[in-house]
């Protein structure tokens, strides 16, 4: 019965398989946003508009080092996606055990690192004047979490690649919703601010991780790992790196993009310029998960059908999730387009910022519309196990596009060419998106005489 749900990634109709797929990702993404959003709403109302500052400096460093995790988990996916499809069931265990090896000892000598260097790291994202204070608080307590972060991203990307969508999106929403409650508990009740904001947030990452043991040691997986899976193999270890470097550049671009964006509009406007970012910021999280999740229920199925030789699916697969995920993205363009006044009251009542974030939400959002292209097309060069056309086209958009405009615009156009960089790198990188994916479609996925 395990076996016979990974097998229907090869031979169920395609639209119903997507739906069957990414409907539970973009549950699990909506109710992780959701986290995010309300998070950053208690946080704002019950501790103040610099606490969403701080927690926005503080993010981009915990989740480029969880992100190891989720990176590990993309690229190993992408192996055991193709494995289950190839029938080689010994090779996805023994890469499971790698991601799991992987992921620990790299996530904790990180960690390490970055609570020697906490303060340093903290001004370099844009931790300054009044934001410094609650973004240490708040970063010290969490970085003790993220290890157990990093596990869960990497095995919800595993369970997924198995064909069990749902238990992803059960791991997915135990942390999310935990969290939301014991946010009210530690600030609301115990009144222990942005102390109590962290605690919540590292705590809930414990109860996915716990969620995830209970299910790989049950009989709901097909992935029955022992010990001696857990020993790093060179060839696998290489074949996760190549392909989750993607994942982990992506992350680290993030990254790089946040300690760019908050120091230049510190400079420019203050904290009430870094409180704006982030409230864009939490919506671009949100607004964007039913795209997001057509893209992680894309991943398994295009992998496990160029497995198995099956280009006729895979293209027809491309074309369904680019069709789904434009729609999809237009219905956010227009509800961001009209409400962001009152979005932006659900986060603060800050004058200033109230003034200032409706908007700079609107450039932010503004080519929403045509991001299927570039969100799809990136995800299916990794989903093949092409590492290189998939880093490259993955980092286009703000490595190649938007981290240069956010640095030479505003020495024309001040804050206003900051927010302008986004539609535009968004226009660029999908046209570069679409040129090499209609090459690739051309090229390689012709479908074999039946």
């Amino acid at each position: 019965m395990a076996n016979d749900s990974s097998q229907d990634l090869g031979t169920k109709p395609i639209s119903k398989l997507l739906i069957r797929q990414a409907l539970p990702a973009s549950i699990g993404i909506l109710v992780m946003s959701l986290n995010i959003l309300v998070d950053t709403i208690f946080v704002g109302n019950w501790i103040g508009a610099t606490a969403i500052a701080a927690i926005n400096v503080v993010l981009p460093v915990s989740f480029f080092i969880a992100a190891l995790g989720m990176s590990i988990g993309i690229g190993g996916s992408s192996i055991i996606s193709r494995a289950l499809g190839a029938n080689n069931y010994q090779k996805a265990l023994k890469t499971f055990g790698n991601q799991i090896t992987l992921t620990l000892v790299l996530t904790m000598t990180l960690v390490t690192v970055g609570l020697l260097f906490a303060s340093s790291i903290i001004d370099s994202f844009g931790g300054k004047g009044a934001i410094f204070e609650p973004a240490k608080i708040y970063y010290e307590i969490v970085l003790y979490g993220v290890p157990v972060l990093a596990l869960c991203m990497m095995a919800n990307t595993v369970i997924r690649a198995e064909g069990k969508p749902k238990f992803a999106m059960y791991a997915m929403m135990i942390p999310s919703v935990s969290n939301l409650i014991m946010d009210y508990i530690f600030i609301y009740i115990l009144d222990y601010g942005m102390a109590g904001a962290a605690w919540a947030t590292t705590l809930s990452y414990v109860f996915c991780l716990l969620f995830i043991i209970w299910f790989y040691a049950s009989n709901k997986s097909e992935l029955n790992l022992n010990f001696s899976h857990l020993g790093l193999n060179f060839p696998i270890v290489k074949e996760i790196s190549s392909l989750g470097f993607v994942t982990l550049a992506r992350q680290a671009v993030v990254s790089i993009t946040y300690l760019f964006m908050n120091n230049i509009l510190f400079d420019l406007g203050g904290e009430t310029s870094v409180t704006s970012y982030a409230i864009a910021g939490r919506m671009l999280l949100f607004a964007m998960f039913p795209v997001l999740g057509v893209t992680q229920g894309f991943l398994p199925i295009a992998g496990y059908n160029y497995g198995a030789e099956n280009f006729h699916r895979v293209r027809a697969t491309l074309n369904i999730a680019i069709k789904y995920a434009a729609i999809l993205a237009s219905i956010v363009f227009i509800v961001l387009m009209l409400f962001p006044e009152q979005i932006t009251r659900m986060f603060t009542t800050d004058a200033d910022v109230l003034r200032q974030a409706p908007n700079d939400m609107r450039w932010v959002f503004a080519a929403t519309p045509i991001i299927a292209w570039q969100l799809i097309g990136a995800a299916y060069f990794q989903a093949i196990g092409k590492a290189r056309p998939a880093l490259l086209l993955t980092l286009s958009r703000q490595g190649f596009f938007f981290i240069p405009l956010i640095l030479i615009l505003p020495q024309f156009y001040g804050e206003l060419g900051v927010w302008i960089s986004f539609p535009i790198s968004d226009v660029l990188a999908t046209i570069v998106t679409a040129y090499f994916l209609n090459r690739e479609i051309k090229k390689n996925l012709i479908p074999k005489d039946v």
